[in-house]
């Protein structure tokens, strides 16, 4: 009668979670996992066999990655969230500034296994945030029945461009009005968004869009503009279209675009190939902005080890080659880019040779204020309604305005 009362004693204690070793060993061993959607077919060996390795079971839900931090803003303090998740690198400055998520201390081994401009966008403060899944970032497409390989230099494709105006065609097109795609010559020539502190945090106060190279760099470009090799349609919004309206047309020869093209120029039926951006005239390759995708962990998790194991587990090279295989998204892992499944695929191989010479996008909420005069000076520089310095600064002098004012609005 005593060993019953003991026995009923543990079992109500137990069903009640006040046994603290099985309570949290319980929790410990479950974990829910986020993926971008379509993508999750792409880590299920990975999930498989980590959840025999370790003893524990994985759930995993897909929804677009670039609504996940919105959706974390809710699910997770109501406990419903995941403890792994799929977030853009733009989106990392603001998650970490409201709290969303719990930093990670990898050895230096395994990060040394990835690009680093792609450690860097989930890098905040000297701080990582996440570890890369894929990437994205501009390339050079050609039409190989206008232009049978690639040229080496922008120099070239100005010298090529006025050669295609005689044939009433167009040499190379780019939204050279947009600091998206001007960039990649303005990094190479010595530009910055911000500059960084003694620490190596970025210092949003000191912004470098109006250095002596960031003019000569937009001088240049405006010479496509300047000299009639661009069409007037591409300055402003419907730039982009106008571009690819032209190249599927077979009416340009080479344009500036993303891998979110190859489809699209495919189903044209345009004869196309990718190559990484041209060199400039001083020899450096043209920068670009990267887009990074990577894993990264919830505040709420109740399990970050575990959770931490399982993103490191995942980005080892046998499954980020599967993962590739399975969804086509381009992996920032070293190994990879020599692998013969990317280095034998035209497209894969010049987004991931581009992205090493690439810089990601500040991961802070101040870039957000950047965007709209960069372009709007760029814009007034290529049209002539400017010069560009006068424009380069009057754009930082806004950027800078409207970032204390939002450093002011935080206090």
């Amino acid at each position: 009668m005593k060993t019953n009362k003991i026995t009923a004693l543990v079992l109500v204690a137990l069903a009640a979670g006040q046994y603290s070793g099985f309570a949290s060993a319980a929790a410990g061993q479950q974990l829910t996992i986020w993926e971008d959607i379509k993508k999750s077919d792409g880590i299920k060996q990975a999930i498989s066999d980590f959840e025999k390795q370790n003893d524990v079971k994985i759930t995993v839900q897909e929804m677009p990655f670039a609504q996940q931090i919105e959706k974390l803003r809710l699910d997770g303090p109501a406990g419903i969230g995941p403890d792994v998740l799929v977030i853009p690198n733009d989106q990392l400055g603001a998650a970490v500034v409201q709290g969303l998520l719990a930093p990670m201390k990898v050895d230096q081994a395994k990060i040394d296994l990835f690009t680093r401009p792609s450690i860097n966008a989930f890098t905040m403060n000297n701080q990582l945030y996440g570890l890369p899944k894929a990437v994205e970032t501009l390339v050079l497409i050609y039409n190989k029945d206008l232009l049978p390989k690639p040229l080496a230099t922008l120099t070239d494709y100005y010298d090529f461009s006025k050669k295609m105006r005689a044939e009433n065609k167009y040499g190379l097109l780019a939204k050279f009005d947009q600091i998206y795609y001007s960039w990649g010559v303005m990094a190479a020539m010595g530009s910055y968004i911000f500059g960084k502190d003694d620490k190596g945090a970025l210092n949003t106060l000191d912004i470098g869009l109006a250095t002596p190279g960031s003019i000569a760099a937009v001088n240049e470009l405006k010479k496509f503009y300047h000299d009639g090799l661009f069409p007037a349609g591409i300055i402003g919004d419907s730039g982009l279209n106008a571009i690819d309206s032209l190249f599927t047309e077979k009416k340009v020869a080479a344009v500036i675009n993303g891998p979110w093209a190859f489809k699209p120029y495919a189903e044209a039926g345009i004869n196309y190939g990718v190559a990484p951006l041209p060199k400039l005239a001083n020899g450096k390759p043209m920068n670009s902005f990267l887009g990074v995708k990577g894993y990264v962990l919830s505040t709420w998790s109740k399990d970050k080890v575990l959770a931490q194991k399982f993103i490191e587990f995942i980005n080892q090279p046998q499954y980020v080659k599967t993962r590739y295989q399975v969804t086509n998204e381009i992996p920032p892992l070293l190994a990879m880019i020599d692998d013969p499944l990317i280095k034998n695929d035209e497209k894969a191989s010049a987004v991931a040779v581009q992205a090493s010479f690439a810089n990601a996008m500040p991961g802070v909420p101040e870039m957000q204020e950047v965007w709209g005069p960069a372009n709007a000076a760029l814009e007034l520089s290529m049209t002539g309604k400017q010069q560009p310095e006068v424009a380069l600064k009057e754009a930082v002098k806004q950027i800078k305005m409207q970032v204390e004012a939002m450093k002011a609005s935080n206090q």
